[in-house]
């Protein structure tokens, strides 16, 4: 899938990678992708629920070696 802007939050623990998304977020328009790269093993609850309070998209995520890849398009 194809990202206009990447966000490296590996290594960061809660709330981190939800801060560090909603801030790259807000220096994006509406319909662009965000690629998140985290290894917090609750950023994927983290990432749903943030979806979900702010009406942004998570298209996808994935985890592969450790580190979960979510696809994330602002609203």
């Amino acid at each position: 899938m194809n990202a206009d802007q990447e966000l490296d939050a590996r290594n960061l623990t809660c709330p981190l990678p939800i801060l560090k998304t909603n801030k790259a977020l807000a220096g994006m328009v509406s319909g662009q992708v965000l690629k998140i790269l985290a290894t917090d093993p609750g950023s994927v609850q983290d990432m749903q629920a943030f979806a979900k309070q702010t009406g942004n998209t998570l298209l996808s995520h994935d985890a592969a070696d450790g580190v979960f890849t979510f696809f994330m398009r602002k609203r």
